[in-house]
């Protein structure tokens, strides 16, 4: 069973769409029934023809466990749908659903910028530096010392929500109010990285 992306909505964007609807069908070309949750009619993904079959439903935890005990799916695909789909992650896995792919765990360490962080550190991986905060006061401090412009990114989101580079003090304390609020699940937890210019590339 795969979780489609739900409504699209600032900071979410189509490229979920597309990636549930490849999980479909790559569950299909291996010979699996492969049912699709989705509530938008506006996706691909509830085109009938790129799943077994199709619920029209809201993701909320009660719709997709309703879905659940009907199909009795071998596992839930969630990592494909965007933010919507793996908010559910570890809910579901705690009520035995078993998840296909990515376990709660791991998107939880991707998520989370304080763990991740600590990842790369464990791995040698080099990174730009900077730190995680939840205190307005401490971002500027990091800012100070790691150097302006900084990228300021929230915990907790996709496709670039709430995030920016910031140039100056100022523009910094502006901005953290956004970002905190943003990560709200986090607790208000915020990554001040340096920010380094260069050549953008992006990979879906």
């Amino acid at each position: 069973m795969v979780l489609g992306s739900g409504p699209i909505r600032i900071g979410q964007g189509i490229e979920f769409d597309y990636c549930s609807v490849q999980a479909a069908a790559a569950l299909r070309r291996q010979g699996l029934e492969a049912v699709m949750i989705n509530s938008n009619p506006e996706t691909v993904s509830t085109d009938f023809d790129c799943s077994t079959r199709l619920y029209f439903e809201p993701l909320d935890l009660e719709a997709v466990l309703d879905v659940c005990a009907i199909e009795r799916p071998l596992g839930v695909v969630v990592q494909f749908g965007g933010q919507t789909a793996i908010n559910l992650a570890p809910r579901l896995e705690r009520l035995g659903v078993p998840l296909l792919g990515s376990p709660s765990g791991a998107i939880e360490m991707a998520e989370d910028r304080g763990q991740f962080e600590a990842l790369l550190g464990r791995l040698g991986i080099a990174r730009p530096p900077g730190a995680v905060t939840r205190d307005p006061d401490e971002a500027v401090a990091i800012a100070h010392r790691v150097g302006y412009p900084v990228l300021v990114r929230p915990s907790y989101v996709l496709g670039g929500r709430a995030m920016d580079v910031t140039h100056s003090e100022e523009e910094l304390r502006h901005y953290l109010g956004e970002a905190l609020r943003a990560s709200g699940d986090a607790g208000g937890e915020v990554l001040i990285d340096k920010y380094i210019l260069g050549l953008e590339v992006e990979v879906d």
